[in-house]
């Protein structure tokens, strides 16, 4: 059984794709592409169609990271299909969890940040670096590279409790 892991932020096109390329590195790097897939929202529909900025391509390929990314608008059916919900910052997770149609899903919606041990636990936001320069999405891809760790032993965790 797939476990599904969907990384949304306002638009889609900056920080959600990021954190999903990334995790999709972190999970083949790891051999459990057969047990665990990832994607992208938007909490608008703002740039929908749209690919991922520029700014956040480059500083993926200056990394390492593939994306291959068009960008949509999250959708309340999509909770029923999906095993967690990664909100980029704290309004997206208000957002998400207004959004959930039962208790059950709004329990899926959890913030990137908190599976970074190391993070400060009253600020967990990504900050948004879209109306900046590069050195934002540069911090945004140190965040999120540092909390993706955590998450993978996460969602580990959980897929080889699903084949026990």
């Amino acid at each position: 059984m797939t476990y599904r892991v969907c990384f949304v932020c306002t638009g889609n096109i900056c920080r959600s794709p990021m954190a999903e390329a990334v995790f999709h590195a972190r999970v083949a790097d790891a051999g459990l592409d057969d047990l665990v897939e990832a994607d992208s929202a938007g909490t608008g529909g703002w740039h929908e169609g749209e690919g991922a900025d520029p700014r956040t391509v480059a500083v993926l390929a200056e990394n390492g990271y593939d994306l291959d990314h068009t960008a949509r608008q999250f959708q309340q059916s999509w909770f029923s299909r999906l095993d967690l919900v990664v909100a980029l910052d704290a309004g997206h997770l208000r957002a998400l969890r207004r959004l959930a149609p039962t208790e059950r899903d709004a329990a899926k919606v959890r913030l990137l940040r908190s599976y970074d041990q190391a993070a400060d636990g009253d600020d967990l936001d990504v900050p948004d670096p879209y109306y900046g320069g590069q050195g934002g999405f540069e911090e945004c891809l140190e965040m999120v590279e540092a909390a993706s760790t955590g998450l993978l032993a996460a969602v580990r965790e959980h897929v080889e409790g699903r084949a026990a």
